[in-house]
C-alpha cells in the first residue's frame, strides 16, 4: 500500500514566506532611502529651507535623483527633481552639462533646468518634474500611432539640440521621458554631452578636450571576450609605415555604469531583462576590426602563449614596451615613434605583435550605452557627429517596430559590430566602415535583413499570417526565432510561445481569417521602414538628420 506524505507547513504556504520577504527588503529599501535623503540635507544645507524632499526616484554611478516639492507663494506645490551630482564629477562636466541646459533646454521637449545649489563639492541640478512611464512596461501595449508620434517628438528634441552642436551621446528610451497620458515628452541627461566644431556651448569644446584625454568617459565598461571568438588588430603596411609609440586605453575601472536618468525608468535595462530577452545573446562570429592607428580590443585579446610577458605587462600596466626591440637598444624609438622599417606581422591571426602594440592611442570617445552605439563609435572613428544621435534613435524605433527592448545586447564592441552585421549585412559594414577609414575583416558573410520582414517576425504580425484580435504581443521569443530564413513557416501567437503554423491539411496561413488590429499593426506602412533604413545607414556621412526625418514622409501629416 502506498502512502501519500502531506508536505511540512512551510512549503504548503509559500506565498506568505515570500510575501514577508518581500516586505523585508522594501522596509530596508525605504530605510536607506530615508538616510540617502539626510545625507543631502547635510551636504547641501540651503536645500532645507526651499524643498521637503519626498523620495528617491533614480540612482547611478555619478548621481541620484530625488523627487521634491517647492511651496510657492501662491499655496500650490510644485514638484520637482533634484539631481545631486557626486563630489567626484569634474567641475567642467558639471558646467557643460549645465550650459546644456540653460542654452537649449526648455523647449522642443528638451529638458530645461530652474535652479542649481552648490556646497562645496556637493552640486544640486533642480530640473521640472515629469511623470513617465517605463519603457519596457508600455512597448508592447503602444499603438502605431503613439509610436508615430513618440519618434516625431523624439526628432523634435534631436533637432534642437543638435542646431546648437549638441551631440547627447547617450540616447536612449530611458534618457527620453514620455507622459502617455499627458502626452509631454523630454530629452534628459546630458552628462555625456560632447559638441560639435561648430557648437555653440563654449563648455562643450574645453569637455571635449577632456574627454579626449579619456577623463570623461562615463559608459565603457570592461569588455570580454567569448571562449569562441578570436581577435587580432591587424594594420595594414601603410599603416605600419605610419605606426607611432601606442598608450594603452585609459579607462577608469569605476566608470562602467550609466549615468542617473531622472524617474524610475533609468534602471530598466537591467531590471527587465529577466523579463523580456534581447534579440541578440553573447554569441558571435570572428570579426577583425583594424583601425590605422589602434583598436579598442587590444587590451582585451585572448592572453594567447604567442604573447610575451612583456606584452601582457604593457597592457596591464599601460606602459609602451617593445620586447622584439628591446635588445638592440630601440625600445626608446618603440616609445617615441614605430620606426618605419618595423612591419606587423600578426594581421589576422589570433595574437598582436609588439609593433602593433606600440602604436599610437586612437583618441576616439566611446561613451554612450552599450546596444545603442553607432558603428563609428565602435570602430573608434576619431570624427563623431550628430549622426550617432541618429542612430540610437533608428535603434529606438527598431525596438518600437519589432516590440523587443533591448534590442542589441552586446558584452564588448566587437560582439555589438558583429549583431549589427546580421541585420544590416557584413558587406555594407565593411564598406560603410571604409568611408571613415576603417577596415573590418568578418569570417561570415552574412546578407541584410529585410527590415519589415525582421519587425513583423518579432512583433508576430507578419502580413501573410496575421494575428487573431485580442492576442497580445509574445515578450518572450527564443533567439531561434530572430534573424531566420524566409522559408520558414509564418510564427503563431500560443499565449508566449511563437509556433509554427499547421500543416495546410489541418490548417493554412493563407485560409486564416484576418481581423483588423484595432493598435494599426497590421497596416504599418513602408514609409515607416524607409525611414528606419535612413536612420540605420552605416555611412554617418549620408545618415538622415533630425531636421531631414521631420521632413519624412512617414510623418507628412504632422508639423515640425
Amino acid at each position: 500500500m502506498e502512502v501519500a506524505l502531506k508536505p511540512p507547513c512551510d512549503e504548503q504556504h509559500p506565498p506568505q514566506a515570500e510575501d514577508f520577504q518581500k516586505k523585508q527588503e522594501q522596509n530596508s529599501k525605504l530605510s536607506g532611502i530615508k538616510k540617502d535623503i539626510e545625507k543631502l540635507y547635510e551636504a547641501v544645507p540651503q536645500l532645507v529651507n526651499v524643498f521637503k524632499i519626498k523620495d528617491k526616484i533614480g540612482e547611478g554611478t555619478f548621481s541620484s535623483v530625488y523627487l521634491a516639492t517647492a511651496q510657492l507663494q501662491t499655496g500650490y506645490e510644485e514638484k520637482l527633481a533634484l539631481k545631486h551630482l557626486i563630489p567626484t564629477s569634474h567641475p567642467l562636466r558639471i558646467a557643460a552639462e549645465l550650459q546644456c541646459l540653460t542654452v537649449a533646454g526648455g523647449q522642443d521637449n528638451v529638458m530645461g533646468v530652474k535652479y542649481c545649489f552648490r556646497k562645496n563639492d556637493h552640486v544640486v541640478i533642480v530640473m521640472p518634474y515629469l511623470e513617465h512611464e517605463s519603457f519596457l512596461d508600455i512597448l508592447n501595449s503602444l499603438s502605431f500611432e503613439e509610436v508615430r508620434e513618440y519618434m516625431f517628438n523624439l526628432f523634435r528634441a534631436l533637432r534642437r539640440i543638435h542646431l546648437f552642436g549638441i551631440v547627447h551621446r547617450d540616447v536612449k528610451p530611458s534618457n527620453f521621458l514620455y507622459n502617455r497620458r499627458l502626452k509631454e515628452y523630454a530629452l534628459v541627461d546630458f552628462g555625456l554631452a560632447q559638441g560639435t566644431p561648430d557648437t555653440k556651448i563654449d563648455l562643450l569644446k574645453a569637455a571635449h578636450s577632456e574627454d579626449q584625454q579619456g577623463s570623461c568617459s562615463r559608459n565603457n565598461p570592461t569588455m570580454a571576450l567569448g571562449n569562441d571568438v578570436s581577435v587580432s588588430v591587424p594594420a595594414p603596411k601603410q599603416a605600419a609605415q605610419q605606426g607611432a609609440a601606442k598608450a594603452a586605453e585609459k579607462r577608469p575601472s569605476s566608470l562602467s555604469k550609466p549615468q542617473t536618468k531622472q524617474g524610475r525608468g533609468e534602471k530598466e535595462d537591467s531590471m527587465h531583462h529577466s523579463v523580456q530577452r534581447s534579440v541578440f545573446g553573447e554569441r558571435n562570429f570572428n570579426v577583425y576590426s583594424s583601425t590605422y592607428q589602434e583598436n579598442s580590443s587590444t587590451k582585451l585579446i585572448k592572453q594567447s602563449k604567442m604573447m610575451d610577458v612583456s606584452s601582457k605587462r604593457l597592457v596591464m600596466k599601460k606602459k609602451i614596451i617593445s620586447t622584439k626591440t628591446a635588445s638592440n637598444g630601440t625600445a626608446r624609438k618603440a616609445a617615441s615613434g614605430c620606426p618605419s622599417n618595423l612591419i606587423c606581422d600578426c594581421f589576422a591571426t589570433d595574437r598582436v605583435c609588439s609593433v602593433c602594440l606600440s602604436r599610437c592611442q586612437q583618441v576616439a570617445p566611446r561613451a554612450g550605452t552599450p546596444g545603442f552605439r553607432a558603428p563609428e563609435v565602435l570602430t573608434k572613428c576619431p570624427t563623431q557627429t550628430t549622426a550617432i544621435d541618429m542612430w540610437s534613435a533608428g535603434i529606438i524605433f527598431l525596438s518600437l517596430l519589432s516590440g523587443r527592448y533591448p534590442f542589441y545586447k552586446a558584452s564588448d564592441d566587437l560582439t555589438a559590430l558583429a549583431q549589427i552585421m546580421t541585420v544590416r549585412g557584413s558587406r555594407e559594414t565593411i564598406q560603410a566602415a571604409k568611408t571613415f577609414g576603417k577596415s573590418v575583416l568578418c569570417t561570415h558573410v552574412v546578407p541584410a535583413q529585410n527590415l519589415r520582414t525582421l519587425c513583423e517576425k518579432l512583433r508576430g504580425t507578419n502580413s501573410s499570417c496575421e494575428r487573431a484580435q485580442g492576442e497580445a504581443p509574445s515578450k518572450a521569443v527564443s533567439d531561434s526565432a530572430l534573424p531566420v530564413a524566409a522559408d520558414k513557416p509564418c510564427p503563431r501567437v500560443l499565449g508566449k510561445n511563437h509556433e509554427p503554423l499547421l500543416s495546410s491539411e489541418e490548417g493554412d496561413c493563407a485560409l486564416e481569417i484576418k481581423a483588423a488590429d484595432p493598435k494599426g499593426w497590421d497596416q504599418v506602412p513602408d514609409e515607416a521602414y524607409d525611414l528606419l533604413d535612413k536612420l540605420l545607414d552605416l555611412n554617418p556621412a549620408t545618415r538622415i538628420t533630425a531636421r531631414e526625418a521631420l521632413l519624412h514622409p512617414f510623418f507628412k501629416d504632422m508639423r515640425p
